[in-house]
């Protein structure tokens, strides 16, 4: 089950999953609700996630935890990536913060950060935990129509497009999200 209602990453999810035979079963499709997510890092957060969907259904739970982090900003937004302009959840608004606080600053560097977290029952003390990261930069104008959240505004440099221009196959193959998922899946199979 995967402890998230987020669309994109449902997509994303069910994605890298589906060549190997996994289906990917929403929470919000068995009843659960969204964990609440108070804690200051990414992993504490996936833990809560994964905990909380897991405890409510009795079945193994994965879940993630991601966000962007700007240097120039300490790292925010970071885990507050989702919210960054408040409430109610919006990527235009979340973007056009964003690009608002970058407008002098000589740095737009920024990394996506993904910490995958899979739990095969609510308590389980070995939690199997992965992480990936995506490096480019802020750019001023949204390029792209493809992805979710910061993707028409992250920039990559090497493949001269933002993460929203890039189609999903290909963004698969190098974002945070991707690689973290396929460090947990070699983890799984080095039998952790």
């Amino acid at each position: 089950m995967l402890a998230s209602s987020n669309p994109g990453k449902l997509r994303e999810f069910e994605m890298l999953l589906a060549p190997l035979g996994m289906e990917v079963v929403p929470q919000a499709s068995l009843g659960v609700s969204d964990a609440e997510e108070p804690h200051g890092t990414f992993v504490e957060n996936a833990l809560a996630k994964a905990r909380h969907a897991s405890r409510r259904t009795q079945l193994p739970a994965l879940a993630d935890d991601s966000g962007i982090c700007v240097r120039a900003l300490d790292g925010a937004p970071g885990v507050h990536s989702a919210r960054f302009a408040g409430e109610p959840r919006s990527d235009a608004r979340n973007n056009e913060k964003l690009v608002k606080l970058l407008t002098d600053k000589e740095s737009r560097r920024a990394h996506y950060y993904c910490v995958i977290v899979l739990l095969r029952h609510a308590e389980d003390p070995e939690p199997v935990i992965a992480e990936g990261t995506w490096a480019g930069e802020i750019v001023a104008e949204p390029r792209g129509a493809n992805g979710f959240g910061y993707d028409p505004y992250f920039f990559l440099r090497d493949l001269g497009k933002t993460a929203a221009e890039l189609d999903p196959e290909q963004k698969n193959l190098v974002s945070h999200r991707g690689k973290a998922l396929r460090r947990l899946l070699a983890k799984l199979r080095e039998g952790v």
